[in-house]
C-alpha cells in the first residue's frame, strides 16, 4: 500500500482546450513497477503518444514527472524528469532532468506530475498555486530569455524573486531558442537549472508554452521517518564522503579546469573534437567569485553563480549549473575560452538565457567553423561572418542568431549538429549521438563512457561505465576500469546503465546517487521507508532498472531505431583521438565498438544480431504486454 512519498495527483492540461483536470495515479501495481521519473514517464509516454506523431506536433504529450523521494529527507531529493517523444532524434524516447526547486515545490502543490498535452492558440503559461491552478496569459513573455521571463513571472504573480524564499516559487521556461522550435532548445529554472536534453524546450515551444510556475507549502508524507533517518544520515555523509559527491566539492567547474584535474580522465572538447587541450582554457577561473547555489536540501553544491573580476567581462555574474558539459559546448567546442574565464561564463550563460542545451547548437556551429577554416565555407555563406576559431563576438552574435532563427545561414544551423554538416558539406564531422547533441567531453578517453553514449537514444545521461569519474561498486565495479581497455566494456556499461536507469526513477539527483556504494541499499530502503512498501528490496530496485532500461528499447525500436543506430555512430565519435590526447592519442574504438555493442545486448537479454529484447527477458521483467510492438 502507498502510504508515503507520492502525493497521488497527476494534473492533465489540455492546452488545445485550456481544460485542466487531476487525476489519480495508476494502480499500485504499475506504480511499482516502474515507480516515478523517467519509469512512470515512459509508461505514460507508451499510452499517451498516438501513432505517426512527430515531436512538435499537439499530440506529443510533454510529461513532468517526481519520484517518490522528491521533497523528503533523504540527500539531493530535487529530481524532477520530462519525458516526451525526442524533439532532436524524432524518434526514441525523450528524457531530460533537472533540479534546483521545482520538483520539490510540485511535490508540496500535492502533485506527483504534470501532463500536458495539445497545442495553444496563443502563448500562455501555467501557474499552479498548491490547489490552484490556471493559464495566463504570456504575450508579453514573448522574446525575453529565460532570467527576463523568470523574474517578470514572479513579479506578475507578486512572489520573492530570490530562489528558495518563503512564500517563493520556481519557474521552468523556454527562451527565444524554444520559441523558435530550434534544435536542443532546453527548458531552465530557478537561474541555475535546466531540463537540457532531448530538445524538450523545443515540444514546450512547439505547444505555446512559455513557461511553469509552483508554488507548494505542504510537506511531503513520509511513512516511517524512524526508519528513513539512520538511511538519510548515512547517505548524505558518503554522498559528500565517495562517489561523485567528493570529486564535486573538490573540483566544481572552475577548479576542475584551472587546476587540471580533468587531466587523464577526459578530454577538453576543444575544436570540433579535433583537439583535447585549449592552451589557457580554464586559467584565472579560481581567481573570480564563486557563489555555491545548492540546490533544495543538497550536501553537495555543484551550481554556482560566477562573477567575473577581471576584464572585458569585469563584473559579469554568470549563473551556472554543476559539471563542465554546459560550458564546453558554450565555448571550447568552437576554441573559445582560451585566455579569458569570464568569456567561458559569460557564453556559457548567454546560451542557458536564450534557451540552448549547448551540445547542440555547439556542435552545429563548430562544424560551420571547421568547414569556414577548410574553405566550405565563406562570408558570402555565412551572412559576413568570419567564423575563426575563439572569436567570441562572432559566437555571441551567431548563437543570438540562431536562437531567433535570423537569416539563411544561422537558420541552416538551427536544426542541430547532423543536419548541420549535412548543409556545410562535412556530414562526418559532427559530434552528435543519433542526430542529438551529446553529453560533452571527449570521451575517446573513456570507452566505458564513449560506448554509453553510443548506444544511447540521444536522450540524457546514458549507461556511464565505470571507467571515468568514479567506479561503480553496485554494479561490481569496486574500481575504476582501464579506461583504453578493449576488455568487458559491453558487459560494464549494461550492468552500470541498469543501476543508471534505477536511479533515474525515485527523485535523487545524480550526482548524489553516481559512484556511491551502497547507492542501491540506501536508495531502496529510502523507498520502502518513504512510501511503505517495507518489503522492497536491493534485487526490486535493480529489476525496475533493467526493466525501465528494456522498455526504452522497445519504445526506440517501435519508433524506427535498429542494431545499425547504435553500430553506425557519428565518424568523429570513432575517429582516433587526437595527438594532446595523451595515452589515448591515436586510438579509436572502431575496431571493438561492434562486439561492444552485441555483448551490452547478451548482458541485458536482447538479442545479439538485432538488439531486440528476448521474450524471456520481457517475461521475467513483466512486459509482456508490449511483446508484440516489436
Amino acid at each position: 500500500m502507498i502510504r508515503g512519498g507520492y502525493r497521488g495527483k497527476i494534473l492533465r492540461v489540455d492546452l488545445t482546450t485550456g481544460k485542466i483536470t487531476t487525476e489519480g495515479l495508476p494502480e499500485e501495481r504499475i506504480v511499482r513497477k516502474y515507480v516515478g521519473n523517467f519509469g512512470l514517464g515512459l509508461w505514460y509516454l507508451m499510452r499517451e503518444l498516438p501513432e505517426g506523431v512527430g515531436p512538435t506536433d499537439p499530440e506529443n504529450p510533454l510529461i513532468f514527472l517526481n519520484g517518490p523521494l522528491v521533497g523528503t529527507r533523504v540527500p539531493c531529493p530535487n529530481n524532477c524528469t520530462i519525458t516526451a517523444l525526442n524533439a532532436e532524434t524524432g524518434y526514441t524516447a525523450g528524457r531530460s532532468h533537472s533540479h534546483g526547486w521545482f520538483g520539490p515545490y510540485l511535490a508540496m502543490a500535492g502533485y506527483d506530475g504534470i501532463l500536458i498535452t495539445g497545442a495553444s492558440d496563443r502563448w500562455v503559461y501555467l501557474w499552479i498555486d498548491d490547489g490552484k491552478v490556471e493559464l495566463r496569459d504570456a504575450n508579453k513573455l514573448l522574446g525575453k530569455d529565460t532570467h527576463e521571463t523568470e523574474d517578470l513571472i514572479k513579479e506578475d504573480l507578486g512572489v520573492p524573486t530570490k530562489v528558495g524564499a518563503a512564500g517563493g516559487a520556481s519557474v521552468a521556461a523556454i527562451g527565444p531558442a524554444g520559441e523558435n522550435l530550434c534544435a536542443g532548445a532546453a527548458v531552465m529554472n530557478d537561474k541555475n537549472h535546466g531540463f537540457c536534453h532531448s530538445g524538450v524546450g523545443t515540444v514546450m515551444g512547439s505547444k505555446r508554452l512559455k513557461a511553469i510556475a509552483v508554488r507548494g507549502t505542504s510537506e511531503v508524507p513520509v511513512f516511517d521517518p524512524e526508519k528513513l533517518r539512520p538511511i538519510a544520515m548515512d547517505w548524505t555523509r558518503l554522498a559528500v564522503e565517495a562517489g561523485l559527491g567528493v570529486l564535486v566539492k573538490q573540483a566544481g567547474a572552475p577548479r576542475a579546469y584551472g587546476e587540471g584535474l580533468l587531466d587523464g580522465l577526459v578530454g577538453l572538447s576543444a575544436k570540433n573534437w579535433k583537439a583535447n587541450t585549449l592552451p589557457g582554457f580554464g586559467h584565472g577561473m579560481t581567481q573570480q567569485k564563486i557563489t555555491p547555489k545548492p540546490c533544495y536540501r543538497c550536501p553537495i553544491g555543484c551550481c554556482y553563480d560566477a562573477e567575473v573580476l577581471t576584464c572585458p567581462y569585469k563584473g559579469y555574474v554568470a549563473t551556472l549549473s554543476g559539471g563542465g558539459e554546459n560550458t564546453e559546448g558554450a565555448s571550447s567546442i568552437v576554441g573559445a575560452g582560451a585566455s579569458d574565464p569570464g568569456e567561458v561564463w559569460y557564453l556559457t550563460d548567454l546560451e542557458d538565457r536564450l534557451g540552448f542545451e549547448t551540445s547542440s547548437v555547439g556542435c552545429a556551429m563548430a562544424v560551420a567553423f571547421e568547414a569556414f577554416e577548410k574553405g566550405l565555407l565563406t562570408t558570402k555563406d555565412t551572412d559576413g561572418l568570419e567564423l575563426k576559431w575563439g572569436d567570441g563576438k562572432v559566437i555571441e552574435t551567431l548563437v543570438k542568431k540562431i536562437a531567433r532563427k535570423e537569416g539563411k545561414f544561422a537558420t541552416l544551423l538551427a536544426d542541430g549538429p547532423k543536419a548541420a554538416a549535412e548543409r556545410v558539406g562535412l556530414p562526418d564531422a559532427a559530434v552528435h549521438i543519433k542526430g542529438a547533441g551529446m553529453n560533452l567531453h571527449d570521451w575517446r578517453r573513456a570507452w566505458g563512457v564513449l560506448l554509453g553514449q553510443a548506444v544511447g537514444g540521444g536522450s540524457g545521461w546514458p549507461p556511464p561505465g565505470a571507467d571515468c569519474w568514479t567506479p561503480e561498486a553496485d554494479a561490481g565495479y569496486p574500481e575504476r576500469t582501464d579506461p583504453l581497455s578493449p576488455f568487458g566494456k559491453g558487459q560494464e556499461v549494461a550492468r552500470t546503465g541498469i543501476i543508471k536507469l534505477w536511479n533515474d526513477c525515485y527523485g535523487c539527483c545524480w550526482f548524489g546517487t553516481w559512484g556511491l556504494p551502497g547507492i542501491m541499499k540506501f536508495s531502496a530502503g529510502a523507498i520502502a521507508a518513504v512510501v511503505g512498501w517495507e518489503d522492497f528490496t536491493l534485487e526490486e530496485a535493480l529489476a525496475v532498472g533493467h526493466r525501465v532500461l528494456t522498455l526504452e528499447r522497445v519504445f526506440n525500436m517501435q519508433h524506427g531505431l535498429t542494431a545499425e543506430d547504435d553500430l553506425h555512430v557519428s565518424p568523429r565519435i570513432t575517429d582516433p583521438a587526437p595527438a594532446d590526447a595523451g595515452p589515448a592519442a591515436g586510438k579509436s574504438i572502431q575496431p571493438y565498438l561492434e562486439g561492444w555493442v552485441r555483448d551490452y545486448y547478451v548482458e541485458l537479454g536482447w538479442d545479439r544480431r538485432t538488439g531486440k529484447p528476448m521474450r524471456a527477458t520481457m517475461k521475467k521483467l513483466g512486459l509482456e504486454e508490449f511483446m508484440g510492438l516489436v
